[in-house]
């Protein structure tokens, strides 16, 4: 009993150990920018570009390897006195109009752009041509009940067959 009771112990103070540990690991926040101007300038274009790794976040937004490389590219060009539009043709030119998070409209980017409105017309269609058919069944051949006792043979407040 005496063992177990040290080994408890002693487990508890790693685990305590290690979970304080965690903050002591952790890295350095970013230093803020040498030149403000210069790192508003790159947000703006950093918010341009999509991260090609999350996909669904802008570089400026990501935490990932390659948004932070990507940044720090942007930065780089800035300084070399290359406009927002520059840096934009050259990353389009480098990655496809993929890293444009607003992509300009294009036979190539159609889908893209009117997928989701497609596929919701789509969907709306389907429902009309179905409540339809139903209204037009009679009566007699339309049993609401029966057609959810087909689909689910044990309802609430019936018994199993």
């Amino acid at each position: 009993m005496n063992i177990a009771k040290t080994l408890l112990r002693r487990l508890a103070a790693t685990v305590l150990c290690l979970t304080l540990a965690g903050p002591a690991l952790a890295g350095e926040a970013a230093p803020a920018a040498q030149d403000p101007a210069l790192e508003k300038q790159m947000l703006s274009v950093a918010a341009e570009l999509r991260c090609l790794v999350c996909q669904n976040q802008t570089i400026a937004d990501s935490n990932a390897e390659l948004a932070v490389d990507l940044r720090n590219q942007v930065r780089d060009m800035l300084r070399k006195g290359q406009t927002q539009d520059q840096i934009i043709d050259y990353m389009t030119a480098r990655y496809g109009d993929f890293v444009l998070y607003r992509p300009p409209l294009k036979q190539t980017t159609a889908l893209l752009w009117f997928g989701p409105a497609l596929l919701l017309l789509v969907a709306v269609a389907g429902l009309v041509l179905a409540l339809r058919r139903r209204s037009r069944l009679p009566d007699d051949q339309f049993d609401a009940e029966a057609e959810l006792a087909e689909d689910n043979p044990v309802l609430p407040g019936r018994p199993a067959p």
